[in-house]
């Protein structure tokens, strides 16, 4: 399950302790009452988007840093923004089924061979979870 995201004030607030005040990320954990290894990983966002402090400012609307929230939204999770929905292939699920009949089929070989030829495709379990409902509307 996915963390709650933090506030973009939050993470200014991160940002700010370890480059204007040079605290250590645990440091900085305990203030913002997060975790190290979120502190880290914020850092690392921040320097692989190319921010320096102060952060930039940005019209009205900005954080007293800066930056609005929305723009130092987009340049640390830039993955997330691009919306793009992940495309996944579905298996034919009447070849599956017939593949399943011959002996020595079984739904985790049809489903890495699926994984072979379609990498972003489902994972075993959801995979397996589609293939049942397929099965219980099937009629031979």
């Amino acid at each position: 399950m996915s963390q709650e995201r933090l506030s973009m004030r939050k993470i200014s607030e991160a940002l700010r302790l370890k480059w204007a005040c040079g605290l250590s990320k645990r440091a900085i954990g305990r203030s913002c009452q997060i975790s190290h290894s979120t502190v880290s990983e914020y850092l690392k966002r921040a320097e692989a988007a190319g921010l320096k402090w102060p952060l930039p400012a940005e019209g009205p609307g900005t954080l007293r840093e800066g930056l609005d929230e929305d723009s130092l939204y987009r340049l640390l999770f830039p993955e997330m923004v691009a919306g793009r929905p992940a495309v996944r292939v579905l298996p034919d699920w009447e070849e599956v089924h017939r593949e399943l009949k011959k002996r020595n089929v079984t739904l985790r070989l049809l489903w890495m061979e699926y994984r072979e030829t379609h990498p972003e495709g489902y994972g075993y379990s959801q995979y397996c979870d589609l293939y049942r409902r397929y099965a219980r509307n099937y009629s031979p």
